[in-house]
């Protein structure tokens, strides 16, 4: 699975608040309406600025904050094609899964705002067109892969009619 996209770049402890603004909790019902606000305390432009398959890349502790799954699910709503942080806080990244949208653990110091990328979720290996250079990662585990193919958890034991490891 290779994505490829932009880059947008967000520092350290990007909270939940930030990405799914609570201001705009009566949208819940409503996510497609509620991915157009996204991340917008963090960047009032994101949503208009970036296309679909770009990356969201953050610092250390990215979706800090409360468990609600609204965050992930409108990040991948809005069309980013993966989130690249050098850690997450574990709630999110779960959640990132459940919903299909991949969470990937990495050094991202040498990514700036609006490098083009290309990450092989399979390989484990970021490439960074701009400045010629490969970044590395642990590769995500096959189930996990088959998982975020198949949608997400939820549509992946759909499919299968069980939670398959193999």
């Amino acid at each position: 699975m290779i994505l490829k996209g932009k880059a947008w770049k967000f520092g350290d402890d990007i909270s939940t608040d930030l990405i799914a603004p609570g201001r705009y909790f009566h949208l819940r019902s409503n996510l497609p309406e509620l991915a157009k606000h996204v991340l917008e305390d963090a960047d009032q432009k994101f949503a208009s600025k970036m296309n679909k398959g770009d990356f969201v890349v953050g610092g250390n502790n990215f979706g800090l904050g409360s468990s609600r799954e609204h965050a992930p699910t409108i990040i991948k709503l809005a069309g980013v094609s993966a989130v690249l942080a050098k850690s997450f806080a574990r709630i999110f990244f779960r959640n990132a899964i459940n919903v299909g949208l991949p969470v990937l653990i990495c050094e991202t110091d040498k990514i700036d705002q609006e490098d083009a990328l290309e990450v092989d979720l399979a390989k484990g290996t970021i490439k960074n067109l701009v400045k010629g250079i490969e970044l590395k990662f642990s590769p995500l585990p096959q189930v996990m892969i088959t998982i975020l193919n198949d949608g997400g958890l939820a549509a992946h034991i759909q499919k299968h009619g069980d939670f398959k490891l193999e």
